[in-house]
């Protein structure tokens, strides 16, 4: 790393909103910061460390879900969508971070789950207690069986979470009756959009939080909400009922025109609080059909996982860059860039793990840092975290484990606690058991450990993150690729900054320019494997 230039005068962003370059920082509630001591992360918590993030440099939060919750999904299978679980510190606790995080300029968004409920919401032990045409059953996806007196499910789509997406309830009378739908875990059954009550309910959810306070939402399985007519089958491949979080764009389950006029609902209703924004969790590969969700009248923001999903190469990478901005060009949207989150494998291990996984890691948090557009970080990337392939079985609580028969492990591995501070576990983390334990060898990825540590990632981060905030280098809305050696990439802004990527195996010469910042530090003027550099 080189010393940076003097930093001129700050950019004035004014001139648009917030969230379209804004740094969020996803946090895991349940592996951030326990203050409790029963093991678990909670919002006081969270709370405890907005110096932590506020020195970070974040602008916002994104809070995966805190609502009451029986847990079977992580708290993605909510109860009650207007309280907050306990587990968490209740509803105080949250309107107590929202205005300490204020306080420090920092806002919160936080995860809303439109597409389905807890099967211990009281709507659905209200289905399951009334009968087959119900208004309570038109609320969710109840179908008669096929077959033989119904025993076969409506249909063969299979669950994100492996098995059947279908579960056959048991009538008042004890008989075997129809079927409900749940696209991921059975205690997730699906809501049916199509219903007023569910849209009606949904926006009185989304007001209740906007008034107090939270500036907006991420909305998981942005893409699902909206089913198709008669929900006909999938066609019968093996890697369809197989695929886990794997969404083609014929799957039919998914990304449903209809879903856009869900969207549309959910806009008019959040533009008549200004400043607040919706981001959607949207896997669609077309890049019009991507588009169409960032409509002017629909998501602010959506999510594009093309960079998360690229290989470390100069090629994978810029094929990457290019389809988002191709995505959300033709229809002025900003773009989003992530390189994890709590579902995918995190960047130091999906990079080849150890040194190298580190080195590329760091590498591509400068390249995403450089890029016009929102970026998403998720707790611990920071610090370098790599994935814990090694969980023991009897700690593994992913429904997916346990739905896929212990065929596959599940996310569990990217969430890992934070480690805070010590040198043994749980690192500060908790003055209790960790809810997933956390591998003594993470003594030197601490905060504490790396926090004044002028060469570490975490010093790293800080320093990308106070530079994109401050120097006009940074401005533009677009990218004009440079020419490159081979297994590399380049490219300007309009505003002057140049970043260069060095993918390939031998270190290469840089561009003409002061090095602003550097994964890795230049010798002689070039820039080594594994590494990439700011100029200006």
């Amino acid at each position: 790393m080189t010393d940076a230039p003097a930093v001129p005068a700050p950019v004035d962003r004014t001139t648009q909103p917030w969230w379209r370059s804004a740094v969020f920082y996803q946090i895991y509630p349940r592996s951030f910061a326990d203050s409790s001591g029963d093991g678990i992360g909670d919002l006081p918590g969270v709370r405890d460390k907005l110096g932590y993030l506020e020195l970070l440099g974040v602008d916002a939060l994104w809070v995966c879900p805190v609502m009451r919750s029986p847990m079977a999904d992580g708290g993605y299978d909510v109860a009650d969508p207007r309280d907050i679980d306990q587990l968490f510190g209740g509803l105080a606790a949250m309107d107590e971070l929202i205005a300490a995080a204020h306080s420090r300029r920092i806002k919160v968004t936080m995860d809303l789950v439109p597409n389905h409920t807890s099967d211990q919401h009281p709507w659905f032990r209200a289905a399951l207690a009334a009968a087959a045409g119900s208004p309570e059953r038109e609320r969710y996806i109840f179908r008669d069986g096929r077959g033989l007196d119904g025993a076969e499910p409506p249909n063969n789509w299979p669950s994100i979470f492996g098995g059947p997406a279908w579960t056959r309830v048991t009538e008042p009378d004890g008989t075997p009756g129809q079927w409900y739908l749940h696209i991921f875990a059975r205690e997730q059954p699906d809501l049916n959009w199509d219903n007023d009550d569910v849209a009606a309910d949904f926006e009185q959810t989304m007001r209740f939080w906007l008034d107090r306070g939270v500036d907006g939402f991420r909305l998981d399985v942005a893409h699902g909400m909206a089913k198709p007519d008669g929900l006909p089958d999938l066609p019968d491949l093996p890697e369809v009922a197989s695929a886990l979080l794997a969404h083609d764009d014929d799957d039919v389950r998914f990304n449903n025109p209809a879903v856009h006029e869900i969207h549309r609902r959910i806009r008019k209703l959040v533009d008549e609080y200004p400043d607040a924004v919706t981001i959607g969790e949207v896997w669609v590969n077309d890049n019009t059909r991507f588009g169409e969700y960032v409509r002017a009248d629909e998501l602010h923001l959506a999510f594009n996982f093309r960079l998360a999903e690229a290989r470390f190469s100069a090629e994978d990478v810029r094929d990457a860059i290019d389809n988002s901005l191709a995505a959300v060009g033709p229809v002025f949207a900003s773009p989003t860039w992530t390189l994890s989150n709590h579902d995918i494998e995190r960047e130091v291990t999906r990079y080849g793990g150890g040194a190298v996984g580190v080195a590329r890691a760091r590498a591509m948090i400068l390249l995403e840092l450089a890029l016009p557009g929102a970026v998403f970080i998720y707790n611990g990337a920071e610090l370098g975290l790599p994935d814990v392939d090694d969980l023991p079985d009897q700690v593994l609580q992913d429904p997916v484990w346990e739905r896929s028969g212990h065929t596959e492990r599940g996310r569990d591995g990217c969430r890992v606690p934070v480690p805070w501070e010590g040198t043994a576990p749980p690192f500060g983390f908790t003055t209790g058991s960790s809810w997933l334990p956390i591998p003594p060898d993470w003594a030197g990825l601490t905060v504490e450990a790396q926090l004044e540590e002028l060469g570490s990632t975490l010093s790293l981060y800080r320093m990308a993150i106070e530079l994109r905030a401050l120097r006009p280098d940074f401005g533009g809305d677009r990218i004009e690729w440079y020419g490159s050696p081979p297994g590399c990439l380049a490219f300007r802004r309009p505003g002057g900054l140049v970043c260069v990527l060095n993918a390939s195996a031998a270190p290469i010469p840089l561009p003409p320019g002061d090095v602003l910042l550097a994964s890795a530090p230049p010798e002689g003027g070039r820039l080594p494997p594994n590494a990439a550099a700011w100029l200006v």
